[in-house]
Parts: C-alpha cells; structure tokens; sequence
C-alpha cells in the first residue's frame, strides 16, 4: 500500500529542487536560456520521451519494469511509414491500428508475467527483441512520411505570443500526463496499481484484481509506447527501424529521477513530467553551451540517477 506522506513527497520535492537550480543556473550562464521558447520547446523537443515515460511510469508502480517501449516505438514509425507511403492508407486508419499494435503487444506480456509468474525483465527483453526485429522485418531502411495530413497536423498550433504556440507533439504530452494524473489520482485503477505495487500478496488478500492491473499496466505501457512512435513519426517526419535506442534507460531513468520508488507503490506523474524537464533542461543547455560534448547529458543524467538512488534506499530504509 502507500507509505507515508513523508516517504511519498521528499522524492518528488527532491526533483522539483533539481530542476529549479538546473533551470536558474542555465540561465545565469546563458542570457537567452530564460525564455518562453525554451519552456515551449522543452515540452515539443522532449514529447516521445515524455509519453513512454508516463507509461513507463505505471509499470514501475506496480513493481513491474519494461524494456520493450524502445523497440515499440521503433516498431510504431516504420509501420506507420509504410502503410501509409507504400500502401497507400491515410493515417487516420494507419494510427489506429499502430495504437492497438502497442497495446496487444503490452497486455500480451503482462499476461505473461502474471500468468506464468514469469520475470518482467525477460519478458519484456523478449518483447523488445521482437518489437525490434519486427520492425526491421516491415522495412530495413528509414522511410519518409509525405502524406498531407501530416502537414496539417504540424500546422496546427495553439497560440501563446510573441510567435510562440504549442504544436501538437507537445499538446499530446500535456494531454498524456493529464491523462495519467487522472488515473493515478481518481480512479479505482490507479488506487489498485500503487496497492499492487506496495504489496501485490496484501492486494490479494484484500480481494484487488490484481492479474488485470498487472495486465493493465502493460497493456497502457505499450499503448503510451505506440502513441510516443506515432509522435516521433511527426517530429522527424519520417519511420526508421533503428530508431530510439536506449530509449527505454531514458524513460526509467526519467521515471525514477522524478521520485518513483523501483519497488513499486511510491511516485507520481507529475514527478515523471518533472524528471522528463531534467533531462530536457541539461540537453538544452549543452546546446546553448556548444563547447559541450553531448555525452555529458548521460554522464550528468548517470550522476543524478545515483544519487535518487540513494535517495530512494534511504528513505525505504526509513519507512522499515
């Protein structure tokens, strides 16, 4: 079940800290890093890795984990690519069918684990090998997307000022970590997922179903993995077999530098959106910087996943 609101709340306090001093110092250092542009862009820039991370969000809950939303969103680009450049289906039809693709793919594994009491870690590695290799399989090579709608999509914009607007990566974002707040926060699924993840034999005792949760988490992971390759799609105009490796580290990292405990039970969406921030902020700040290598965001994004580590041993320790 939950811990204690101490427990709950000094990981995400801890995250919200680091952002701020990253955010300020960044803009000591750079004059034009304070800006609305940059908030904007942190949120558009950042918007595939920021949807799988919501759903990654809810595995790790329940004490699960998943590393197949990397290869899910590979996967999800070249269908996308490839039913609508070389067969000709507009994407209207195409994008469903990628969604339900991730979701069958995710609810398949956690049936998996939960029925054979398998390890999620195989199985999902499994998962990720398959999702890969599939993807190579619908088409070895990058395939450029130039279907009109598309176009339109891109377009498309709400209006903040000053030339500024949030386009639609962006707005997805937002709406997916809306969308998980709400499940967290106001339904009996969200309730059953941080009671499974505390103690998934005291949610048992306790009459939780607790083989759909298990099933559910997989299934939205895979849903949110397929969504953040439709998203990808967008952003580079384009479906690639090879695409996003390791994306899966930055959504679990991203997840637990935003304060959810790896045991399961403890965390929340707002802790991965801000987590999600981090890793923007450094990134973007490398890219103001210039003289920075890009691998510091890693070896930076190692040294925080560490010390929430640590973090998170020390308040668990506490909470025993």
């Amino acid at each position: 079940m939950r811990k204690g609101m101490s427990s709950r709340h000094l990981p995400l306090i801890a995250t919200v800290l680091v952002l701020a001093i990253l955010f300020t110092t960044a803009s000591l250092l750079y004059p034009r890093f304070f800006s609305w542009r940059v908030v904007v862009n942190l949120f558009g820039g950042n918007a595939f890795l920021g949807i799988t991370a919501v759903g990654m969000t809810f595995v790790i809950l329940s004490g699960g984990i998943d590393l197949s939303v990397g290869a899910v969103v590979a996967f999800t680009t070249i269908f996308v690519a490839t039913l609508t450049e070389r067969h000709g289906l507009h994407p209207l039809v195409v994008l469903p069918l990628a969604l339900l693709s991730g979701t069958l793919n995710g609810a398949t594994m956690g049936f998996l684990i939960q029925r054979y009491k398998l390890p999620a870690f195989l199985v999902t590695l499994a998962g990720m090998f398959f999702a890969r290799g599939m993807a190579f399989l619908v088409n070895p090579q990058s395939l450029g997307i130039t279907h009109p709608f598309y176009r339109q999509v891109l377009d498309f914009g709400i209006p903040l000022g000053h030339n500024l607007s949030l386009r639609a990566p962006a707005l997805i974002f937002l709406a997916v970590v809306g969308l998980g707040i709400f499940l967290t926060n106001f339904t009996r699924f969200g309730r059953n997922v941080y009671a499974v993840g505390g103690s998934e034999a005291s949610a048992q005792l306790m009459g939780l179903p607790v083989t759909a949760t298990k099933v559910g988490v997989y299934a939205l992971s895979g849903l949110f993995a397929a969504l953040a390759g439709i998203v990808a799609t967008f952003d580079m105009g384009s479906g690639n077999p090879a695409n996003t490796p390791g994306l899966e580290l930055d959504a679990i990292a991203a997840v637990v530098i935003g304060g959810t405990l790896l045991s399961g039970g403890v965390g929340s969406i707002a802790g991965t959106l801000t987590g999600v921030l981090i890793f923007g902020t450094i990134q973007t700040a490398l890219t103001f910087d210039g003289r920075l290598n890009s691998w510091w965001l890693r070896i930076a994004i190692g040294v925080l996943l560490l010390l929430f580590i640590l973090l998170q041993r020390f308040l668990t320790r506490r909470t025993e």
